[in-house]
């Protein structure tokens, strides 16, 4: 996977929209206005998730590539980094898992409106 792979199948997801409210090489994912996911644009590619505390854990544990969020809650984010040991397949499942945790998470009204979308 490449930044257009990661930008891409991100952006396919419905109430979605890419900021860079930090700096110019950090590109923030939304959904209805909440993050799910950070992407590195400068030097080595990786992706920040929302991650389930329990899972977060075993996933650091089963790949090296898989780190506690950088410069985030250690708690409910993971850093992936996107160096080949890890399949499309895997990268793509938790980037679904870390948008449907943000969507769960959010008001009643926010996912109606993203539903209608």
């Amino acid at each position: 996977m490449n930044i257009e792979d990661l930008r891409a199948y991100c952006l396919s997801k419905k109430g979605n929209e890419e900021t860079f409210p930090f700096d110019d090489v950090t590109l923030v994912l939304k959904v209805m206005g909440k993050m799910y996911a950070l992407i590195n644009l400068d030097g080595e590619l990786s992706i920040n998730l929302k991650c389930d505390p329990e899972l977060a854990i075993e996933l650091r544990e089963a790949y090296p590539a898989v780190q506690p969020g950088y410069h985030m809650s250690k708690i409910h984010w993971n850093t992936v980094y996107i160096d080949g040991s890890i399949s499309r397949r895997l990268i793509e499942e938790w980037i679904d898992h870390s948008y449907d945790l943000v969507v769960q998470s959010l008001p009643k009204k926010l996912r109606a409106e993203l539903e209608a979308l």
